[in-house]
């Protein structure tokens, strides 16, 4: 039993990653890593920002005619603030990369490489049995590769749980898009009664 519910949830979290998106997962994972252990970078990238904004309003302002060492100075200061700030994304961006590479890593080991290993470390051993009766002399083929005859192979149950794990998610999105478009066409039909009894004037 306790094999059947580990397969089971490896197959639903690996789909469940799919469904959802590693992209999505990844800038979410980044964010709260950010948020934890980068704060003190976020702050500084937020004021070279907020900086920067204000010299460059300030800069527009000030005539390089008129006032031309406070222009050049502004001037100075800018660009120094604009190379802080490049600076400080290509850090965070070089970070990000290396976060992502081994985020994606952890995550394919954790779903289909602990898949790959459970199926390699028990392909001996049975999930559970069938009775004989159920598929006849048909019922070899679960057993795939090196299970016991009459058993079900962790490779097959694999299989079996992606399937009807598959088929709930094409339920659940055919059930969200007919909702979706029912909710549309609910507004359609609304705005179409509100036209109708607003009264033209000539």
């Amino acid at each position: 039993m306790t094999l059947i519910l580990t397969i089971f949830a490896l197959v639903f979290i690996t789909e469940l990653t799919s469904w959802v998106g590693k992209s999505v997962l990844l800038q979410f994972a980044w964010t709260t890593y950010q948020q934890v252990f980068n704060r003190s970078t976020l702050k500084r990238q937020r004021e070279l920002k907020s900086e920067l904004l204000s010299k460059k309003t300030e800069l527009l302002q000030t005539s390089a005619q008129d006032h031309f060492a406070k222009w050049a100075k502004l001037r100075r200061s800018v660009d120094k603030g604009l190379a802080d700030l490049e600076k400080l994304n290509s850090e965070l961006s070089v970070s990000k990369s290396s976060f992502a590479l081994k985020f994606n890593t952890t995550l394919w080991m954790l779903t289909t490489g602990l898949q790959f290993a459970i199926g390699w470390w028990y392909s001996r051993s049975p999930v559970f049995y069938l009775p004989t009766a159920w598929l006849g002399p048909f019922t070899w083929w679960l057993s795939l590769p090196f299970a016991p005859t009459g058993s079900v192979s962790c490779g097959v149950w694999q299989m079996a749980c992606r399937r009807i794990i598959k088929a709930f998610e094409r339920v659940v999105k055919e059930f969200m898009n007919s909702h979706q478009e029912q909710g549309t066409a609910d507004e359609d039909d609304t705005e179409f009664s509100r036209d109708r009894s607003t009264p033209r004037t000539s």
